[in-house]
């Protein structure tokens, strides 16, 4: 694979960093959905239920 040189123009377009925004965003999310699962199943008494999207179920007895 050769390489090109890039004019002016086309360096100013780049702008790099939103593959690694959405990265972030989402594995802040899942780490937030997670800590509520499990603190939700920890402090409940005598067991409890949690039901997540796509058909996943937890259970604490």
């Amino acid at each position: 694979m050769e390489g090109k040189l890039l004019t002016e123009t086309e360096l100013r377009s780049i702008a790099p960093g939103e593959a690694i925004t959405i990265t972030a965003v989402l594995a802040v999310m899942a780490i937030a959905v997670m800590a509520v699962v499990v603190y939700k199943l920890m402090r409940s008494q005598g067991g409890g239920n949690v039901k997540m999207p796509g058909g996943f179920q937890f259970s604490w007895k």
